[in-house]
């Protein structure tokens, strides 16, 4: 009976000691998962700015006559006085793209008839330069003014109508990731000195979304290219 009372005892302490390491590992690990739930999020900023490579150029000149000829005539005269000023400084045809004259006869309108006008016919014609030539191309748009001496009616030649692209985002996207991420660590890396304590490793990022804008509205040909990338850190005592 003594031997057997002394068996359940160390049986006993044995369970004892057991449960108490399990509860010492237990507990460990849960202080572990507890350092590990510690994390920062941060965003990272990359910025350049950048010259449009491509200029979508349309223009729109205009006409009116009482005779559908003679106005047909005008519009030709000033598309092929158009066309030579483009080409003479270096625009190549396969860059411009000559949409047909738009005709309206006022006596066919129903709102009103040509006796509100001087002329019963007026036309507008758009020729479009695309061209990777932006500089030169500006130019042009400044100069071609000069062709309204010449009877050429120019309308609506601002920048607003003309389109910069930049189209080599895809040569910029690995560097600016980089400095986005650079950026964000050295965010972090702050936070954790600030805060007493350590920066671990990435639990997750996310690269985001890559914007191209004009820098201004006075000089939409040059480019604000950006992008935000967003990383989470653990952080340790």
């Amino acid at each position: 009976m003594e031997q057997s009372v002394k068996s359940s005892l160390a049986l006993g302490s044995l369970l004892l000691v057991g449960l108490l390491g399990m509860a010492w590992i237990g507990g460990n690990s849960l202080l572990k998962a507890k350092e590990y739930e510690r994390r920062v999020s941060v965003k990272g900023l990359s910025e350049k700015e950048v010259q449009a490579d491509v200029v979508v150029w349309p223009i729109r000149f205009s006409g009116a006559s009482n005779e559908l000829p003679g106005l047909y005539g005008e519009m030709g005269k000033s598309a092929a006085a158009i066309l030579a000023y483009l080409k003479l400084n270096g625009v190549a045809e396969e860059e411009i793209l000559i949409a047909p004259p738009a005709v309206t006869d006022k006596l066919a309108q129903p709102y009103g008839g040509a006796e509100a006008s001087a002329f019963r016919y007026t036309a507008a014609q758009t020729i479009t330069v695309r061209s990777g030539q932006v500089d030169r191309v500006r130019q042009l748009m400044n100069g071609i003014a000069e062709l309204g001496q010449q009877g050429i009616a120019f309308a609506g030649q601002d920048y607003q109508q003309t389109e910069f692209i930049f189209t080599r985002l895809n040569e910029l996207k690995p560097q600016m990731v980089e400095e986005a991420t650079r950026s964000a660590r050295e965010v972090a890396d702050k936070f954790a000195k600030d805060s007493a304590s350590r920066l671990g490793k990435i639990r997750t990022a996310n690269q985001g979304q890559f914007t191209v804008e004009n820098r201004d509205s006075s000089t939409p040909y040059i480019k604000k290219v950006r992008v935000v990338s967003t990383v989470e850190y653990y952080l340790s005592d």
